[in-house]
Parts: structure tokens; C-alpha cells; sequence
């Protein structure tokens, strides 16, 4: 198996969550194959601070809240008019809120589905809509967890797991649909085990002895995942990686 970026150069490649974490390394990977990548996140200056470390002018960034329809469709919609149809579309943004289902807010319920499981199913409405009408055999990339397969066994998960578990499903579904359709646009979700990010061991509204628990458990980096996304895409077009799990060693669940 050949595997290359070459098809991928020049065109458009949407990002959500590209401020921090997985979504900027993922951009800065694409980036670096010579891809026009957009990243989408409410905090756009982090966005256009990498742009400018890694002068280039091939990195734009785009502000949207991934909780707000309206926005996420606005987004897409000048993408569309000013850079090209999207080929690529990898579905970063996620959010943690850790906490009990026994003793919790409906609100903070409500935040992780709406970006977690909502946007990304909103986002990847409105580039499936544009690859289908530009004909564009395209790529879909849910950045899924372990946690989407496996509830683990550690305290205050909250509806973190049962949100991935939707992610996994959602990435079947999809598959089943396009496959119906007769389309060629690959569907791909990359479940990682721990990542350090601004979810775990970087999160500022940790307590000290919830950071530190983290810190304790084997980790990935999250270059480590944009290789697993950079590889997905280098696959030849008539195979397609449906899920790529990857742990960093020693991680138990």
C-alpha cells in the first residue's frame, strides 16, 4: 500500500477546535502538506498567532461557536465563497466537564452534547452537502475517544463516554448512508486513549488533586494523533480506515 498527500494539496481543509490541543496540531500538520486549512474555534487569535509563527498564509482562522448552528453554518458558507469547496473536514472540537450523573447541572449536560455530539454532526452536514455538490470524493474525520467504546473506570466521567459512544455510532451511520448513496467520501473516526490537552492534564479548572491524577496515567501527545489523522488521509482511495484506535503504552483501559 502507497501511502501519500499528494491528492490533498491545494485544497481545503476545515478544522474545528484548531485553538489548542489536537485541532491546532492537526492543523499545523495539514499545513505542512501543503493543504489550505481553515480551523474553526471561538478563540481565534490563538489560531492567528500559529498562523503567524508558522508564517504562512495558508492557515486561516475563523471564528464560530460549535454549540451555535447559525454559526457553524455561517462558517461554512463563507469557506465556501471565498476558499473552495472543502475536501477535508476533521471534527476536533470537544469539550469535558467532569462531574456525577447523580449530582450534576443539566446545563453542563447540555454544553458536551451540543459541541461534542451536535456540532460535529452539524459540521459534517454542511461539508458532506459541499463535497456532494462540487463531486468531490472527500474525507470525513471524527476525532473520537476511547472513551466512545469503553466507559472507564475512573471517577467523575459524567456524560463525557455516553457523547463518544454517540461519535462511534454516528461514524457507522454515516458510513452506511454514503455507502447507500453510492458516494466515495470516506467516513474515519480516531479514537485516542489519553491525550495531554486542555481537556486533561492542561485544563485550568481542574482541582489540583484531579490534575494530578492525570498527570499520574500514561499519556499521548497530540501531534501523536495528527500522524494517525495525517495517516488516514494518505490511504489510497479505495480503502478506507473506518476506526483507528491508538493508546499510549502502559494505559490499562
Amino acid at each position: 500500500m502507497v501511502l501519500s498527500m499528494d491528492r490533498w494539496v491545494g485544497k481545503v481543509a476545515v478544522v474545528t477546535g484548531a485553538s489548542s490541543g489536537i485541532g491546532a496540531a492537526i492543523a499545523e500538520a495539514l499545513v505542512q502538506q501543503d493543504l489550505i486549512v481553515v480551523g474553526i474555534a471561538r478563540r481565534v487569535h490563538l489560531i492567528e498567532e500559529r498562523s503567524k509563527k508558522l508564517s504562512t498564509t495558508k492557515l486561516h482562522a475563523l471564528q464560530a461557536d460549535l454549540s451555535r448552528e447559525e454559526e457553524i453554518v455561517k462558517a461554512f458558507k463563507w469557506i465556501g465563497e471565498n476558499l473552495g469547496p472543502v475536501h477535508i473536514l476533521v471534527n476536533s472540537a470537544g469539550v469535558f466537564k467532569g462531574g456525577l450523573l447523580s449530582d450534576d447541572q443539566t446545563e453542563i449536560w447540555k454544553q458536551q452534547f451540543d459541541i461534542n455530539v451536535l456540532g460535529l454532526c452539524i459540521a459534517t452536514r454542511e461539508a458532506v452537502k459541499m463535497m456532494q455538490t462540487n463531486d468531490i470524493q472527500g474525507h470525513i474525520i471524527h476525532i473520537n475517544s476511547i472513551s466512545g467504546h469503553c466507559v472507564p473506570n475512573c471517577p467523575k466521567t459524567n456524560v463525557y463516554p455516553a457523547a463518544k459512544h454517540a461519535v462511534t455510532a454516528l461514524t457507522l451511520t454515516l458510513q452506511q448512508e454514503l455507502n447507500q448513496m453510492q458516494s466515495k467520501i470516506k467516513v474515519t473516526s480516531i479514537s485516542p486513549g489519553m491525550v495531554a490537552s486542555e481537556l486533561t492534564v492542561f485544563n485550568k479548572s481542574l482541582t489540583e488533586r484531579r490534575r494530578k491524577f492525570f498527570e499520574s496515567l500514561p499519556h499521548l501527545k497530540a501531534e501523536d494523533v495528527a500522524d494517525c489523522v495525517a495517516y488516514a488521509l494518505s490511504t489510497p482511495a479505495h480503502l478506507q480506515v473506518h476506526e483507528l484506535t491508538v493508546k499510549p503504552m502502559g494505559e490499562l483501559y
